[in-house]
């Protein structure tokens, strides 16, 4: 395995940091690979590629959850257009009324302290 420079999770951290959501295509397997990582999980190269998601994707699956303390929030599954799947959350609406197969559009939620950034969704224009 060739020495890398940089761990994919910093790259991946450095591409939020300038409002981008990348992710990892492997050309052996013909796929988007996601979370970061040094090898296909499904053929075990490691010609994996950079690329940048334009942002749009689609709920796949949602719940709300109702912490002892503060308000609810949305947790969804976000299938991306480029063919990758992540868990995130959907802001700046109510979150019992997240529904699946509702578009939504990438954002990024800025470092806090220690945590590093890392994405959100809205809901897309029209949806």
């Amino acid at each position: 395995m060739p020495a890398a420079t940089e761990s994919p999770l910093a790259t991946y951290i450095a591409h939020l940091e300038r409002g981008e959501l990348a992710y990892q295509f492997s050309p052996s397997a013909n796929r988007a690979v996601f979370y970061p990582r040094l090898v296909c999980p499904e053929t075990g190269a490691t010609d994996l590629d950079w690329r940048v998601s334009k942002g749009l994707g689609t709920v796949h699956a949602t719940t709300v959850v109702h912490p002892a303390q503060g308000a609810p929030f949305n947790v969804a599954l976000i299938d991306m257009d480029e063919g990758f799947r992540l868990m995130s959350r959907v802001e700046d609406v109510d979150p019992t009324s997240v529904a699946i197969g509702q578009r939504v559009r990438f954002r990024v939620h800025p470092a806090e302290g220690e945590e590093p950034p890392y994405p959100v969704f809205t809901l897309a224009e029209g949806a």
